[in-house]
């Protein structure tokens, strides 16, 4: 049985190459050698065994940790379906139009192929012939196999050569696969108009249905458009598109596939497409709200090892972190301090939940909307440096390290010098003096580091740096979490990190967070000291299946201790009372009848272009930033809403803190309040006590 099929497959392909040189009138050498070389100009020259795999471009479907789909990323909106899952109407109706004897010929109609060469050859109009077979391979060279304009174009050219070149291997494929496997792909690949590609795709498009459900007329309707999807458009010519559906039912009837009274219901049957015939939007631009969240997940996933072409053609399953009540509950909150017009003013908002294991993103949201249009940001807000800084959140870097190092603890008492202190690490680029201030004048001499941490004196933290150091500063931040300051200071080749740059030049404002910061890395500062110093990264993702559902590996960072527990635990409770009478953000707190023992801090930059606030409970850590987003930054005045203005009055206890606690609080809700680790007693005091 092998010999004759494979003795069959050589007389069709004969058959057709004799056809084709008589035709040309080539000399038999010649003629082969110029229709080889008419293959090879621009065409993709398809592999069989590429082609007998058959893997089509595929959706990728970014969903919210319920399932829900947020985003769909592709370059052709595909969703391949098996044989079962398509109608036998649709199967019956794409044969009865296209291929006839599909299931009779061995992949090339020969009859059909001469008429079809003869009259190409004499320059009339092209004439049917193609089997659904060749139709496939044709597809595939088009849709799959091309990367370029000049392939796309070679894969549809009305040339001899590529005629030869597609029968030969519709052959291949009616040697290799099953005429159901073929059909199968074919209506898995064939375009039909509107940015459907397959019959899954058209399905939804058309009838807002499934495949395996399209009637008759539905599935009369989308056979008869893939000869023409424009000249058959049911919306832009619902009468020719009725025409060709009549005549597909014709032929149903005519092969016996259906009765003359199921034709006759057909018939009379109206089109029904939808109103709106549309693909879902591609890409995070089609996330609303959800758009910087889905853009964080493309990035993460595409430094993990995915390349853009895997997501957008791959077909993958992106199960992510976010919460959808979660998602809500912020962007109702940044919306409500600043809405989503307010010139100049940006507020992001993103919650990372602790963890030992893992430190899942649960909501990223800013007042912006993710997109191209006026008034919208592709600029991905809440996880990207804003260059402005967040100002004293970073005092808690300095405070780690201290304690870090032994010199105090979370009950020593540290001197806090008047405005205008003198430090003398403290110098411009010229190595001049630079006086220190303090954003209130009427502070102690002397406070515990629990109460400088809620009342935030500069000239304290720029003293204790004195003692500490600064690298190990910068350092600190990094192991807790501001992975960005490993980035380089420009695209220059060779440019050093912020990091490095800010140790090699002794930058001692580095403790009043003047450098680029991620407002997603900021909450998970504070989510790794309620983890009790465990570090993970902040990840969107819980799972990405493949196709066949199968799991697919992603290589994330594991997670690390990145302080001693009790320092975190102690200065978790350091950090506790910010939120208390006398603390930098106790009025947003009681504005919003916040009650929950949280770590939190404030920041502020020098002339209020920016402010930030950090909070956590053991539950949820969340982070807030509120900063100028334009091109000329100016001060903001914090109101409702906040606004640019001359002198600026905007503080990380004002808008971002009325953030934050507003969504958290939200989000929280009734679950149980969680007390705060205790402090370990080595980190109550140190040698500076």
């Amino acid at each position: 049985m092998v010999v004759l099929r494979k003795c069959a497959r050589l007389a069709v392909l004969g058959l057709v190459a004799a056809v084709v040189l008589a035709v040309m009138s080539f000399p038999v050498v010649g003629g082969i050698g110029a229709l080889a070389a008419q293959v090879s100009n621009g065409a993709v020259n398809v592999a069989p065994a590429s082609l007998l795999a058959g893997n089509t471009p595929d959706v990728t479907t970014v969903t919210d940790s319920t399932g829900k789909p947020i985003a769909f990323l592709y370059n052709q909106f595909r969703t391949p379906v098996p044989s079962t899952q398509i109608s036998a109407a649709m199967k019956a109706a794409i044969v009865a139009i296209e291929d006839r004897r599909f299931f009779e010929h061995g992949g090339v109609d020969p009859v059909g192929t001469i008429r079809a060469l003869v009259n190409d050859a004499g320059g009339g109009a092209q004439q049917g012939g193609s089997t659904l077979t060749q139709q496939y391979v044709k597809n595939y060279e088009l849709y799959v196999a091309a990367t370029n304009d000049a392939q796309r174009q070679a894969a549809v050219a009305p040339s001899l050569a590529r005629k030869i070149h597609e029968a030969e291997l519709a052959v291949t494929v009616d040697h290799n696969l099953s005429k159901e496997d073929i059909l199968t792909r074919y209506l898995n690949i064939v375009y039909f108009g509107h940015g459907a590609y397959g019959v899954a795709a058209a399905a939804r498009v058309y009838f807002n249905t499934t495949a395996s459900a399209l009637t008759v007329p539905q599935a009369a309707l989308l056979a008869g458009m893939v000869q023409s999807p424009t000249q058959f458009d049911p919306i832009e010519h619902p009468e020719a598109a009725k025409a060709r559906r009549d005549v597909v039912i014709a032929q149903l009837r005519q092969l016996g596939s259906i009765t003359p009274a199921d034709a006759a219901t057909a018939t009379a049957a109206p089109l029904g497409v939808v109103d709106e015939t549309s693909v879902p939007p591609e890409g995070c631009t089609g996330a609303g709200d959800d758009g910087y969240f889905c853009a964080y997940v493309v990035r993460y996933l595409e430094q993990a090892g995915f390349t853009g072409d895997q997501l957008l053609s791959g077909g993958y399953t992106i199960r992510t972190t976010l919460d959808p009540v979660a998602q809500e509950k912020a962007k109702s909150a940044v919306d409500s301090q600043v809405p989503p017009r307010t010139p100049h003013v940006a507020d992001v908002l993103s919650f990372v939940q602790p963890g030992q294991t893992l430190h899942p993103i649960t909501a990223m949201v800013a007042n912006r909307t993710y997109g191209n249009k006026p008034g919208q940001s592709s600029y991905g807000l809440p996880y990207q440096p804003e260059n402005l800084g967040a100002g004293s959140v970073y005092k808690i870097f300095t405070a780690a390290t201290a304690m870090e190092q032994g010199l105090i603890g979370i009950d020593s008492v540290i001197d806090v010098p008047p405005s205008g202190y003198l430090s003398p690490i403290y110098k411009d680029a010229s190595g001049h003096d630079i006086p220190v201030h303090n954003a209130e004048e009427t502070l102690a001499p002397q406070l515990s580091l629990t109460e400088a941490l809620a009342e935030s004196p500069n000239t304290a933290f720029v003293k204790l740096e004195e003692s500490t150091g600064i690298p190990p500063i910068v350092d600190m931040a990094q192991r807790l979490g501001m992975t960005s300051l490993s980035e380089p200071v420009s695209d220059k080749p060779g440019a050093m990190s912020i990091a490095d740059t800010v140790k090699a030049e002794r930058q001692a404002s580095f403790t009043l967070g003047v450098t680029p910061t991620s407002d997603l890395e900021l909450a998970n500062v504070d989510a790794t000291l309620q983890s009790h110093g465990m570090w993970c990264p902040p990840t969107p993702i819980l799972s990405v299946t493949d196709q066949s559902g199968k799991p697919v590996p992603v290589n994330q960072a594991p997670c690390r201790q990145a302080v001693a527990p009790a320092l975190a635990d102690s200065l978790v409770n350091g950090l506790s009372q910010d939120d208390q009478p006398g603390g930098t953000s106790a009025a947003a707190a009681s504005a919003e009848g916040w009650s929950r023992p949280a770590s939190a801090k404030t920041g502020t930059t020098q002339i209020f272009q920016s402010a930030a606030f950090v909070g956590a409970t053991p539950q949820l850590s969340g982070a807030a930033i509120v900063f100028d987003d334009s091109r000329n930054p100016r001060p903001i005045c914090d109101g409702s809403p906040p606004s640019t203005c001359s002198s600026g009055t905007l503080f990380g206890g004002g808008a971002p803190a009325r953030t934050f606690y507003k969504a958290a609080g939200d989000i929280l809700g009734d679950a149980p309040v969680v007390p705060l680790a205790p402090p370990s007693p080595r980190y109550l005091r140190g040698r500076l006590s």
